[in-house]
């Protein structure tokens, strides 16, 4: 398999942006694998995983995970690796974008995946920083969730 660079789906988020680079069909549902591209204030709220793990590598800029428990200000080179099931949040807190290459494991037929193909926008211009949140967006990122396996949980 090869991904050339900029070819995989890409879609904005709340204040991200995923590029897909190897999809639950793609491995045969060992894993999902996007690059995240995390605006300055950008960043998912508290959120849990039902189906999934979660994994990040950082690549470049700087981003605080919120997780178990505790806050982690994660660098490039830093992993991170979250269980499913475990309340977690990320932010930039920056001044630049932070990216990162994120593992999604097992991945299935529904999940993290679907849920970007069924909530995001779909992003044309790869080099675009994304949109302001919107209320369509969290509408459809609400709608998305309960069959994706995703949990929303105010901050405490």
């Amino acid at each position: 398999m090869h991904v050339p660079a900029g070819s995989g789906p890409a879609y904005f988020g709340p204040g991200d942006r995923v590029e897909f680079l190897a999809t639950s069909a793609d491995t045969r549902g060992s894993c999902f694998l996007f690059v995240a591209m995390v605006a300055p204030g950008g960043g998912p709220p508290p959120h849990i995983h039902k189906l999934e793990d979660e994994s990040f590598f950082i690549l470049e800029g700087t981003l605080t995970f919120h997780a178990g428990g505790r806050a982690v200000h994660a660098k490039p080179g830093d992993f991170i690796r979250i269980p499913r099931g475990t309340v977690h949040s990320l932010k930039n807190e920056g001044t630049v974008p932070g990216r990162a290459l994120v593992i999604i494991s097992p991945a299935g037929p529904t999940g993290l995946q679907r849920f970007f193909e069924e909530s995001f926008y779909p992003a044309p211009d790869r080099n675009a920083m994304p949109p302001p949140i919107s209320d369509e967006l969290v509408k459809r990122m609400m709608a998305a969730s309960p069959s994706n396996g995703l949990e929303w949980v105010k901050p405490a």
